[in-house]
């Protein structure tokens, strides 16, 4: 039965450790990107010694993996967040907010989705593909709110919402200023009211 405990005990310690890297690695190639993100930054962002993440990630790749899995995983936390609004139109409001509420690190570092998934998709791999499928599955989230609304036109409706918040952190990111964010925020805000 020790044995047991102590295997439950290890297994948890490395769970923990992983999720750890994970953080520190969604942080790292938020920062400095993919290209010049290393095992051994996200190591040391999440304070494991460098020799350990090769037991979690044996390449950079896998780790990127996990880091758009990770995104993915968000997806039920924004949508229990949206959960709290009655109507799909607050719901959409809440999403913009929740979407732009990090504005100085927007403005520092980009979207950390959008940029991430525009990078991987330099690739032409696997990469890619889940970068995409993050991306689709923010669309979604924006795009059942509008089917909720009975609009017949959701999907459009859904990629512009995503597309003006992607083009407003490229803008702000580029242009370093983060009042274009709050701006954008506020005339999409008005968007929903008119439909």
């Amino acid at each position: 039965m020790t044995d047991l405990t102590h295997s439950g005990a290890k297994t948890a310690r490395g769970s923990e450790t992983r999720n750890r890297l994970i953080t520190a690695a969604r942080t790292t190639v938020h920062e400095l990107g993919v290209e010049r993100t290393t095992l051994a930054l996200a190591a040391a962002a999440a304070g494991v010694p460098v020799g350990n993440i090769y037991y979690y990630f044996k390449t950079k790749d896998e780790l990127v993996s996990a880091v758009l899995d990770a995104y993915n995983d968000d997806f039920p936390m924004i949508n229990s967040i949206l959960a709290q609004h009655r109507t799909p139109k607050a719901r959409l409001k809440a999403l913009i907010r929740t979407l732009t509420s990090a504005r100085e690190r927007i403005t520092l570092y980009g979207c950390p989705i959008g940029s991430l998934c525009s990078e991987v998709d330099k690739r032409d791999d696997a990469l890619t593909t889940k970068g995409a499928a993050v991306l689709e599955g923010l669309i979604s989230i924006a795009q059942r709110q509008f089917e909720e609304l009975g609009r017949r036109d959701a999907r459009g409706l859904a990629v512009a919402l995503i597309a003006a918040y992607e083009g407003v952190a490229l803008l702000a990111n580029t242009l370093r200023d983060p009042e274009l964010i709050t701006n954008e925020a506020r005339r999409l805000e008005r968007w929903i009211d008119s439909i």
